[in-house]
């Protein structure tokens, strides 16, 4: 069980097991059933259901299955003893008529999982340390493809807040011209709107080419779909005007998150500048948007 959550130490136990065989201390059939554990990490299968790991449309489908009403709801406590909250981070169906019911880790939630590992506390972060662990070697058992998706969903998931807004600088190019940002400060928000709408509001202070500014980007959620859709406006009264404000707010969403964001104008003159998901999961890089983001995410998710 010590050996549970790191690799190397499973390896190094193994070696040790060998070599007691070989010299004759230990029985030949005991050290194969201890080197099967060892090697496949099936030490950290104690406590927790056996997840399947496999590809559904080119994404990563890790599921647990089970015709017994006991072991779904247990299997959905521990999950929840994580961290992970049912109808954001996992969906789950109970067993009928003999049917098979199904615990369903969705990719938020094993990025979640793999964020507390990090930044977790106590008895929280232990659990989701060793979940994280368990689904990793599940993945590598099932195959080269399952274990480079599960690791890059993995350390996407560590990455988030791993980064601070305070003192980041880069140059990016917008429409051919480069573009220098330093960001002063930052910080991310909820708020209600008046039809009773839950929207996230961040707000990023940089100096782009010497000139200062606030940049503030709305997130709410399309209503056709739930999408995260997040719209800002050039301002008029800026350095330059609403279109050399427009080219500094492009070049600072690039150069934290690193995707360019969609800008048009409206036939009263506005320009608008649209961000998405994508650009939503490069914020959650830095600390200081980090728990917003997140709360945010599972507050306004479809159930």
């Amino acid at each position: 069980m010590l050996a549970a959550g790191r690799e190397e130490l499973r390896k190094a136990l193994a070696k040790i097991v060998k070599r007691a065989v070989e010299n004759g201390w230990v029985d030949v059939n005991k050290a194969e059933g201890w080197l099967e554990k060892l090697e496949r990490g099936r030490a950290l299968m104690e406590g927790w259901p056996k997840y399947s790991v496999g590809l559904a449309k080119g994404a990563l489908a890790v599921i647990y299955r089970s015709t017994n009403p006991d072991n779904i709801e247990q299997a959905v406590q521990r999950l929840k003893d994580v961290g992970l909250v049912k109808g954001v981070h996992l969906s789950v169906k109970m067993p009928e008529d003999d049917r098979d019911g199904y615990v369903y880790i969705r990719r938020e939630g094993l990025t979640y999982a793999a964020w507390l590992s990090v930044y977790g506390e106590g008895e929280r972060q232990r659990l989701a340390a060793e979940f994280v662990d368990y689904i990793l070697q599940r993945a590598r058992e099932a195959g080269e493809n399952m274990r480079k998706k599960a690791e890059e969903i993995v350390e996407e998931g560590k990455a988030k807040g791993s980064l601070t807004l305070k003192g980041f600088e880069r140059a990016v190019e917008v429409n051919g011209s480069e573009h220098v940002v330093r960001v002063i400060d930052g910080g991310a928000e909820l708020e209600e709107s008046r039809r009773g709408r839950k929207l996230l509001r961040i707000r990023i202070t940089a100096e782009v080419d010497g000139v200062e500014g606030d940049y503030m980007i709305t997130f709410g959620r399309r209503s056709r779909d739930n999408a995260a859709v997040g719209f800002a406006v050039a301002r008029a009264d800026a350095p330059g005007g609403r279109e050399a404000d427009a080219k500094r707010f492009v070049a600072v969403v690039e150069a934290l998150t690193g995707r360019e964001p969609w800008v048009y104008r409206k036939k009263n003159g506005k320009i608008m500048i649209e961000c998405y998901e994508g650009h939503l999961e490069g914020f959650r890089r830095y600390a200081e948007l980090a728990d917003a983001i997140e709360r945010w995410l599972e507050e306004t998710s479809s159930r």
